[in-house]
């Protein structure tokens, strides 16, 4: 299968200036980008108007959490946590777990982004919402050691791993999810990163997401959760993401310069749940990877990436007062080349580069708010939105082509959806 765009305005995320021009793929991969190529192709989509740029990538997700989104704002992360999402996640069923993913990648297609780090429960049927949508993503089971499971967590995890790696057209890869230091004891961490090491498996893990877990962290360790994270030689060990990274001091951010990994920032959720601003830039200027993610729905309430984008940067320009703060190509970058590291992908996505994956979207230039175009990369990160993404490809293949889902039947699934979110949350 051949696809030919053309004469769309190319924002590569590479070195060079946006161009117009056209770009070939070749059943999944991108095969040329040039001013021009003549050749013959089985589907050409027309790109004038339009600006092509690699997929978003979002690197901290809790997908099923779709399900509960708008059930339970305004409230403080821990009483969130206990008063209203641990209780609907109980709840929740494998088919809820599935449906609840399914929604969340609809969303996320529908907004421009193709690739995902997902951290969650049942994660098997979300590997099956992963297979049929389309879309690209790195799997891991929440791994939770609180209390003696009898190892069911740790063998799901296995599972996981086993059974989905490479998977779905080689679209789906895994990590090693413990939760956060406050749920990881040392022992069973210590474990965990072990076979990380053993089998050169990445690590997605929380940190340092609220002042209530620096204080529980301090007060069992006195350390700060960085602190412990080092002591257990995980950095060292192991590629790892790390979600949030809010509360971090300058100590914390020099311990992690050098790591293979880097921070998955979620400005908007940590906004919304008043957890505070994470140090993006010093973090960067220390050497360390930062990407994009929204985490799950239920908090943040949107998994559109491109409000992560906008936020992430004036975010920055507000903490500093300085409006040369993380700037528009930074912020993008954030949303591709950078999350595409921190879910080691960056050999295969993140950029359109010959020899990489087929992963690009077409946003709609055609608007109001999107016109004149002056400088196209401060269009995308200051007034795109994920609504005016028009096309969706993965892997060379079409998600979604003047804004209508392929893979996904969407009114079929929001009535699905709307059916088990009422059931999960009544009466809670």
């Amino acid at each position: 299968m051949r696809t030919l765009i053309k004469q769309a305005t190319i924002v590569t995320m590479r070195e060079e200036e946006p161009f117009v021009g056209d770009i070939l793929i070749e059943g999944d991969t991108l095969a040329r980008i040039g001013s021009a190529i003549d050749e013959p192709a089985d589907e050409v989509i027309r790109g004038e108007g339009m600006a092509a740029m690699p997929g978003l990538i979002n690197a901290h997700q809790h997908t099923p959490m779709s399900l509960l989104r708008g059930f339970s704002d305004d409230l403080r992360l821990m009483e969130w946590l206990k008063t209203k999402m641990l209780p609907a996640e109980a709840r929740m069923t494998p088919e809820d777990i599935y449906i609840g993913a399914k929604l969340g990648m609809a969303e996320m297609i529908k907004s421009g982004t193709t690739a995902f780090a997902d951290m969650y429960i049942h994660m098997n049927e979300i590997a099956l919402a992963v297979q049929e949508t389309g879309m690209r993503a790195s799997l891991a089971r929440g791994l939770v050691f609180v209390e003696d499971d009898g190892g069911r967590r740790m063998k799901e995890a296995l599972d996981l791993i086993e059974r989905w790696t490479g998977k779905a057209e080689g679209r789906i890869t895994t990590m090693l999810g413990p939760h956060s230091p406050y749920l990881c004891p040392p022992e069973p961490l210590a474990e965990v990163i072990a076979l990380a090491e053993a089998r050169n498996i990445p690590i997605h893990i929380h940190l340092a997401e609220t002042v209530e877990e620096v204080v529980r962290i301090r007060e069992r360790y006195n350390r700060t959760p960085t602190e412990y994270l080092v002591d257990t030689g995980m950095f060292d060990r192991a590629h790892v993401l790390l979600a949030h990274g809010v509360h971090l001091n300058m100590k914390d951010v020099r311990l992690l310069r050098g790591m293979r990994g880097g921070v998955a920032h979620n400005p908007v959720s940590n906004l919304k749940l008043g957890c505070g601003i994470a140090p993006v830039c010093a973090l960067t200027g220390q050497g360390v990877t930062v990407g994009l993610g929204t985490d799950g729905a239920g908090s943040a309430a949107s998994v559109d990436m491109f409000e992560q984008i906008k936020a992430a940067s004036w975010l920055q320009k507000l903490d500093y007062g300085d409006p040369t703060k993380l700037p528009a190509r930074q912020a993008l970058r954030m949303a591709t080349v950078e999350s595409a590291r921190l879910l080691n992908l960056d050999d295969r996505v993140g950029t359109l580069e010959i020899g990489k994956k087929a992963d690009l979207i077409l946003i709609d230039l055609r608007k109001p708010h999107l016109q004149p175009v002056h400088q196209v990369e401060s269009l995308l990160a200051y007034s795109a939105t994920g609504a005016d993404v028009d096309t969706v490809i993965v892997n060379g293949k079409v998600l979604m082509r003047q804004r209508r889902l392929l893979t996904i039947d969407e009114e079929e699934l929001l009535r699905e959806a709307q059916k088990r979110a009422k059931r999960i949350v009544e009466g809670l």
